[in-house]
Parts: structure tokens; sequence; C-alpha cells
């Protein structure tokens, strides 16, 4: 009987080590989630039970309760942080763990650039995954959210401000949006009184400020580009802004010809005198400052010179010179 007392003893020392040995090999063995990745919502107060069914549910982890089980035991289950989380690289249940306790994993960083179009914003968002491009636009364009945020006629173009968004990974389309004007009435509220005191209305001002974000990048030619838009504008002369015609057209391969230049729209600022209907960009703060903090020159004209920056003339004769040396030989 001893014998058969021992081998029983063998046999659940064996089958306990096997399975010791399956879960932790289960544990610690990267799950790769599903295509397009999952999001995992963790409400304040939610059992880490539930957590790990809706993980394995969700393809993030191969066995829920085992990784519940584990948590426990270790007393890691009442660590988890609630918030929003995404999976799209494979991980192992231990990896996803130490994610949900994580003080910044529920948080998302994303940089919009300054000059970037609302178009170009739903793009990069949608690359880092926070929804399609279709549901961003949709949103910015939306009359009730337009009038809730009491945004001009013509949309959010203008009034997102670039800056570095940290979002949790279920932010909707018009959260995110609501976020961005926000902070861009923020930033115009310090502004406010350089505005009030040049008497340039708001809608015009980040207008501008979009044309000049549009026309260069170079931090020292900025007040430079705005005193000639000034200067043009006191003169009631067209802008004549390349970046405003190519924003009107609906289409563009990135060579503007003579043609388009002609092809009247109601951003083309060759064709139209005055600011065009409606920012061409969304600014940052340099831009919107410039706008207000034009340099105290009398240039009217500037051309590229071919390598970024620009050549800057007071008359037609010194422009036309210009023209003919840094544009006519490329």
């Amino acid at each position: 009987m001893w014998r058969a007392a021992l081998v029983a003893v063998l046999v659940l020392v064996l089958a306990s080590g096997a399975a010791t040995w399956l879960g932790w090999r289960v544990l610690h063995e990267a799950y790769a989630p599903p295509s397009g990745g999952a999001v995992i919502a963790i409400a304040p107060g939610e059992g880490f039970r539930s957590v790990a069914e809706r993980l394995q549910a969700a393809g993030v982890v191969r066995c829920g309760w085992l990784l519940s089980l584990w948590a426990r035991a270790n007393g890691l289950d009442r660590q988890v942080r609630p918030g929003d989380y995404r999976f799209d690289v494979a991980r192992t249940s231990i990896e996803v763990l130490e994610v949900l306790r994580s003080p910044t994993a529920a948080l998302h960083r994303v940089t919009i650039p300054e000059g970037s179009t609302v178009a170009q914003v739903a793009a990069l968002f949608a690359a880092q995954g926070f929804g399609g491009v279709d549901a961003f636009l949709c949103a910015a364009r939306d009359p009730k959210l337009l009038a809730e945020l009491d945004l001009p006629a013509t949309g959010v173009e203008g009034y997102l401000f670039p800056d570095t968004y940290i979002l949790p990974w279920a932010e909707m389309p018009a959260d995110i949006v609501r976020r961005m004007v926000s902070r861009f009435r923020d930033v115009a509220a310090e502004m406010e009184p350089a505005r009030q005191q040049r008497d340039l209305a708001q809608h015009a001002w980040v207008t501008l400020a979009s044309i000049i974000e549009k026309e260069t990048g170079a931090d020292k030619e900025r007040a430079l580009v705005a005193a000639v838009f000034h200067n043009r504008l006191r003169r009631q002369w067209p802008l004549q802004s390349d970046p405003t015609v190519i924003y009107g057209l609906p289409s563009f391969d990135g060579d503007l010809t003579k043609a388009q230049l002609h092809q009247p729209t109601r951003y083309n600022t060759y064709t139209n005198t005055g600011l065009p209907p409606g920012p061409i960009c969304n600014p940052g703060r340099a831009a919107l400052a410039a706008a207000l903090q034009p340099a105290p020159v009398d240039y009217l004209y500037f051309v590229a010179r071919g390598d970024g920056s620009h050549q800057f003339s007071k008359t037609l004769e010194e422009h036309n010179r210009a023209v003919e040396k840094y544009q006519m030989k490329r």
C-alpha cells in the first residue's frame, strides 16, 4: 500500500509542478492583441476580476482568471488604476498588469504642429489611434458643436490650438475639439490686451496669423511678414499670398500654376482684396503674436530665397529684382 501511496503523491507533485509551469508560461508568454488593438476602460472601484475577464474577452491576455488569481496572490489587484488603456503590441499578462498599474499609461501624448489644417489634425489623431479621420472631421463640422463653442461659420479651422495634448485613449472627437478650442481661448486671453489695442477683430486676427504661419516658419521673419500684410491691408492691396490660393483649391499637386493664381475662389488673395473668409490653418502662439505686433517697417513685398528665408522689399522695382535673382534662376 505504501508504494501506491507514494505513486499517488508523486503523481500529485508532478501534476502540481506541471500546472505551476503551465500557469507560469501562460502569464509570462507574450500574447498579441487582435489586429487594430483594443481599448480597455476601467471604471473607478471596478474589481480586477472583472477587468481580467474583459482583458481576455478583448484578446489582450490568454487567461483572465489566472491573471486575476496571480494579481490577488501578490497583492497587486488593488493597485490597478482607473482609466482608458490601449493595447496594440504583444505583451505578457504580467506586463499588461504593469501597464494597468502605471500612473501614466492610461493617457497618451499627441503633438499637433503649428500650421496644421483641420484635415491634417484629423489625420494625426487617427494615426495615433483616436478613431478615424471621418469621425473627427464630422465632429469638427457639427453645427451644434460650432454653436456651442461660439465659432464662426467657417468652422474650427484656426481655433484648434497646436500643442501637445495628453489624452485618455477613449477621448471622443468632439471632446478633443472642445479641448483644443479651450486651449486656444486660454492663449487668446493672454493676448487680448494687444488685440484690443490694435483694434483687430478676433476672426480677422486668427485669419491673418494663419497666413503668417504658412508663409514662414522662421522666428525672425514672422514680424516682417506680418508687417507686409498689415501694410497691404492698410493700402487695400491684394495680399497675394500663395498659401491662401492653395487652401482654396479643391486639389493641389504641389506645383502652383499661373492659371491657379487667377482661379476665382473665396480664398484667392490675388483676385480678392482683404483677408480671406477664414483661417487657412491653425496658427501657433508665435504667429498669433506676430499678427498683433508687426515689425515697424515699410516693406510691401517679399520673395522666397530658396533656403527657407525671404527677401523683403519696399518698392515693386526692388521686388522685381529680388524675384529675378532668387526665383527666375531657379
